[in-house]
């Protein structure tokens, strides 16, 4: 039995993404192809998101009370990222629940108008010592929100 055409959407461009910041590839991101490897583009979603938790003042990775955690991730690839390159990652926050966030990210070629790989990346908001679900604390609700299209 054959499968229907699963039509892919097309690679998001810049105008798609409330902030960028840059990234660059690094010497083991490669794999024996010559491109980065899939895992990687996890790994820049995770320092994408994070960093800008950081920056943001709303975010102590060793002493915050209340952590986001990872429960989902994707990623669509479009075309081939390298070492050594620098990247451009555009953020998003596509859905602000009660306890979870869910991030959009476009990893983009320096200049380049369309994003080489995308994905989501979604973090539920949990008590650091009991790791139970809570609600998303307002300060952080707060910044989330600016990213928000």
């Amino acid at each position: 039995m054959s499968r229907p055409p699963n039509p892919r959407p097309p690679a998001p461009g810049r105008e798609a993404f409330a902030h960028f910041t840059g990234l660059d590839t690094r010497w083991m991101d490669n794999d024996v192809y010559g491109h980065v490897n899939n895992v990687q583009y996890y790994s820049y979603f995770d320092t994408v998101v994070n960093r800008w938790l950081i920056e943001q003042g709303v975010l102590d990775p060793a002493v915050s009370p209340v952590i986001g955690l990872v429960v989902e991730t994707r990623c669509a690839y479009f075309e081939p990222l390298s070492f050594p390159e620098r990247v451009e990652a555009g953020m998003r926050v596509a859905h602000l629940g009660r306890s979870s966030v869910r991030y959009e990210i476009g990893l983009f070629r320096s200049g380049a108008e369309r994003a080489a790989a995308a994905g989501e990346f979604t973090h539920v908001y949990v008590d650091r010592a009991t790791r139970r679900s809570v609600e998303i604390p307002d300060a952080v609700r707060a910044v989330l929100q600016t990213l928000v299209r």
